[in-house]
C-alpha cells in the first residue's frame, strides 16, 4: 500500500491511498501520524467517489507533525571516508523538528544567511507502533513504512560547534515524501538511492550498504526514548555531498534537486 498526507480536490487535509493514478481519500483521517496505525489505515473507509488524480495532488510532508524526527549521520562507509572521519560502533544521532519538514514537491526557501547549503538524499523510516527498548529481532514489527527525504544542511552553520543541530533543523528545509510505502510493498534492502542536482547525478548507493541497518537503528534509539507511531528516522546519506566535492557544490536559488529511492518514490524540489 501507498499512502499520502495531502489535500483533497476541495482543499481539505486528508490521508489518501494511491490506487493506480488516483488518490482515494480515507474517511476520518486528516494526516499520517500518531492516529494512523497500520490497523486504522487498513480498516478506513475508502471514499472512491472522492478520488482525484495523483498528478493534481498538493502533497504535504508524508507525516506532517511527527512527535520525533531522529536523523542518523555517517551511515555509509564511503560517506565516512569522504568526510575524513573514522567508523564508530554507535550511530551518530541528531534531531529535527516537525517544523523542519517540507512537502515532496515544495519550493525550499534557503534565505536566512547560509552560504553553504548542501543536499543529503536519504531513506526515511516511519514508525508504526510505539517502540521502547525493543530488540533488533522485533524491530521490523514497529515499521509502518518507508519514504524519501532530503536532509538539506547549512554546512557553515553545522560546523559552528561540535553539535550539528543548528545546521540541520532549519524550518521548512527537509522535504519528505511523496508516499508512505508499506513493508509488504517493497523489499527495502534491495533498493538504490540517488540524488541529482539540475539533472546531474551526485549521489548513488544501495540501501544494503547502511552501516547501521534499520532494525539496529530502531533498537538503539528505543533504548533512550520511546519511538511513537508516525515518528521519522532519516537513515543517513551516501557519499557525494556537495561540501566534500572539489570545488564544493552548494545549492543556490533556482536549482532543482531530486532524491529517489527505487521502489519507494522520488522528491523533486526547487531551491527558492
Amino acid at each position: 500500500m501507498r499512502y499520502a498526507s495531502t489535500y483533497d480536490k476541495n482543499g481539505a487535509p486528508v490521508v489518501a491511498e494511491l490506487q493506480g493514478d488516483l488518490l482515494v481519500p480515507l474517511a476520518g483521517l486528516t494526516e499520517l501520524g500518531q492516529a494512523a496505525t497500520a490497523e486504522v489505515l487498513a480498516g478506513a473507509e475508502r471514499r472512491t467517489a472522492e478520488a482525484f488524480p495523483a498528478s493534481e495532488a498538493r502533497l504535504r510532508a508524508v507525516v506532517p507533525n511527527p512527535a520525533k524526527v531522529i536523523c542518523v549521520g555517517l551511515n555509509y562507509k564511503a560517506h565516512i571516508e569522504e568526510t575524513g572521519r573514522t567508523d564508530s560502533d554507535y550511530p551518530v544521532l541528531f534531531p529535527k523538528f516537525a517544523s523542519s519538514l517540507a512537502g515532496p514537491y515544495d519550493a525550499i526557501d534557503i534565505s536566512g544567511g547560509s552560504e553553504q547549503v548542501d543536499y543529503e538524499g536519504e531513506l526515511v523510516v516511519v514508525i508504526g507502533k510505539p517502540a521502547r527498548r525493543v530488540s533488533e529481532a522485533d524491530a521490523a514489527d514497529h515499521v509502518l513504512g518507508y519514504s524519501v527525504g532530503n536532509d538539506i544542511t547549512m554546512r557553515d552553520y553545522q560546523y559552528k560547534t561540535h553539535q550539528w543541530m543548528q545546521g540541520k533543523a532549519w524550518d521548512g528545509c527537509s522535504p519528505v515524501g511523496p508516499y508512505l510505502v508499506t513493508p509488504d510493498d517493497v523489499d527495502i534492502t534491495a533498493q538504490t538511492i540517488s540524488t541529482t542536482v539540475n539533472g546531474q547525478k551526485v549521489q548513488e548507493s544501495t540501501i544494503d550498504l547502511l552501516i547501521f541497518p534499520i532494525p539496529r537503528l530502531i533498537a538503539t534509539i528505543s533504548e533512550f526514548t520511546e519511538l511513537r507511531t508516525g515518528d521519522l528516522i532519516f537513515t543517513g546519506t551516501p557519499s557525494g555531498v556537495g561540501h566534500r566535492r572539489t570545488p564544493p557544490l552548494y545549492l543556490k536559488s533556482g536549482d532543482a534537486v531530486a532524491v529517489e529511492v527505487t521502489g519507494v518514490g522520488a522528491l523533486r524540489n526547487t531551491i527558492a
